[in-house]
């Protein structure tokens, strides 16, 4: 653009001071409310920004507390305790005694920051709590609280799937408990719970009657997660259908891998 031509824009009435000679009439006669919507976004705006702030504020107050509240499972079961040093809390007497603390504590935390990420992560602990209390129908709702909002890679969901399996087994919904323990075989990387996962397949088939099924994944075991815990529960229950007359298959012989190299 030319100077001469710039000059000429310059001297144009700036398009804001158009709109704002418009505008005044307007605002004369509408001027109450407009401050009102005005003020009103901008409240809706502090508000969002508000609770972004407290948002993170809360999570940052809940990990601390929930830090506290786990202490109580740091607390050894011991009836006649030797020595009790200062200042710290002396052992539980029994396991009962031990997760009935376990339970009001987690309970407590949860109901004063309910909503947040540590929330979510107190719900497994305090499910496995209740089902040691026999209280399974109290334990489901956790356990599936857990599984729809912790993340996707939690190490802990394997311990959520088992539980969910206990809480079912002790509704007596043994199909659905032979479902998540399923994905405890499926959904893991270690041979250990994929072997526990296998063992509670069959503990659910033998419950169901299908012996058959349960004698043949129980000698899949030791082939699936050898030399594991898994593996020593199947061999005693294995030793037991035998005593009894079942007939259990013999597991297939572990073909080694082959090296590439040579």
């Amino acid at each position: 653009m030319a100077y001469k031509d710039e000059q000429k824009e310059l001297r144009k009435p700036d398009e804001l001071q158009k709109l704002g000679q418009e505008a005044m009439p307007f605002l004369e006669k509408h001027g109450r409310e407009v401050v009102l919507v005005v003020g009103g976004i901008l409240a809706v705006g502090l508000v969002i920004a508000i609770g972004f702030s407290l948002s993170g504020r809360s999570e940052t107050a809940a990990s601390k507390d929930f830090g506290a509240a786990l202490r109580v499972l740091e607390r050894q079961v011991n009836a006649n305790p030797t020595e009790v040093k200062p200042g710290e809390d002396p052992p539980f007497k029994t396991e009962a005694e031990r997760d009935e603390a376990i339970a009001k504590s987690l309970s407590e935390f949860r109901g004063k920051h309910g909503g947040t990420t540590a929330s979510v992560s107190a719900a497994l602990p305090l499910a496995q709590a209740y089902l040691r209390q026999g209280k399974a129908d109290q334990a489901l709702p956790l356990v599936d609280e857990f599984l729809a909002k912790a993340e996707q890679n939690d190490p802990l969901r394997p311990a959520a799937y088992e539980s969910r399996g206990y809480a079912l087994e002790a509704q007596k919904k043994y199909d659905d408990a032979l479902n998540a323990f399923d994905l405890l075989a499926k959904e893991n990387k270690t041979d250990f719970l994929k072997g526990m996962g296998m063992y509670h397949r069959a503990r659910m088939l033998l419950i169901k009657g299908d012996t058959v099924a349960a004698a043949k994944t129980l000698s899949e075991i030791e082939n699936a997660a050898p030399n594991s815990a898994a593996a020593r529960l199947a061999k005693d229950r294995i030793a037991v259908l035998t005593a009894q007359g079942v007939d259990v298959p013999k597991p297939a012989p572990v073909v080694p891998a082959i090296d590439a190299g040579k």
